[in-house]
């Protein structure tokens, strides 16, 4: 037995699918299939239970997989650590990130991270914030990008930098005349929010608690349909600063409005397990972004002094 085939079990039992554990795993399927029937051989017992359609794991496996998956935690852990003391900045670094903050934020940062630190690879996950934080528990991802506090004794975050919300209007729409945005002005305001589950959704509401309500047939996943569907005419959104600012030209068909000073935004926060032992490799990614010229189109970013 070794920590390859405790690999395997684990991924056919998370993905209950011979093919796709071993999608998972960088191996064939024959590969996979064969070393499970080797362990399978040597422990005495079945661990799981194969038909044409599914792949279950038995009552035996149920008790294993915790197990084996300790067992590479810990294993990945020494590794890490031993990288970590030897050289923080070189290596892997699992970075996830939100799909709100993502295509905005680091296309602008692997240029300058890659020359500052040239031994440091990124490895980048998009997703949203709760499958994020589910993933740094479980060590699937070393660090994330978000824009909601943690509140978890286990993770710690580093404040970035405080980004504002625009509204973002038809440009045939009464506000696209105003300079600014007052509160009052988002009253009565047709708003289209992001579907459950992105953080963006719920910051956009909280803000926007005097707007009139959204569509609720619309379930968009992504803020380039959003920015979209107020060009066709189908309501207002908020959009955070860098989402404005990183464009070239601005979605054809709409205009981006500053709101008043404290009405709506977020804050960008890079987080970690407390344990991770490669701090080092974090706060140079944290710096890296806070020495980015993130404003742009007068809309104002404040990096935070210090992380």
């Amino acid at each position: 037995m070794n920590l390859r085939d405790l690999r395997y079990v684990i991924a056919v039992a998370d993905h209950r699918h011979f093919g796709r554990a071993a999608e998972a795993c960088n191996v064939s399927q024959p590969t996979l299939s064969g070393q499970i029937r080797k362990l399978e051989e040597m422990l005495g017992i079945t661990l799981f239970e194969r038909t044409n359609k599914s792949v279950i794991a038995t009552p035996a496996a149920a008790q294993i997989v915790p197990l084996a998956r300790a067992a590479v935690e810990n294993a990945d852990a020494i590794a890490a650590l031993a990288q970590g003391w030897r050289d923080p900045l070189s290596g892997s670094l699992r970075l996830g990130v939100i799909p709100t903050l993502g295509p905005y934020l680091i296309p602008r940062l692997l240029g300058p991270l890659k020359r500052e630190y040239p031994q440091l690879d990124l490895v980048l996950w998009e997703d949203i914030t709760d499958n994020l934080l589910s993933r740094l528990r479980r060590h699937d991802l070393d660090a994330v990008l978000l824009a909601t506090e943690v509140d978890d004794d286990d993770i710690h975050s580093l404040a970035l930098f405080e980004e504002p919300f625009l509204l973002v209007v038809p440009d045939a729409h009464p506000l696209a005349e105003q300079p600014v945005i007052s509160e009052a002005a988002l009253q009565g305001v047709e708003m289209l929010v992001l579907a459950d589950g992105h953080c963006l959704r719920d910051q956009a509401l909280a803000a926007c608690h005097q707007a009139g309500p959204g569509r609720a047939d619309l379930r968009a996943t992504s803020l380039e349909m959003l920015l979209n569907m107020v060009a066709a005419g189908y309501g207002c959104t908020l959009a955070p600063a860098l989402v404005v600012a990183g464009r070239n030209v601005p979605v054809p068909g709409t205009v981006a409005r500053p709101l008043l000073p404290g009405i709506a935004g977020r804050t960008v926060r890079l987080a970690f397990r407390t344990t991770f032992p490669r701090r080092g490799a974090v706060e140079a990614v944290a710096e890296s972004i806070q020495s980015l010229r993130l404003g742009g189109g007068g809309h104002v970013i404040t990096q935070n002094a210090s992380i």
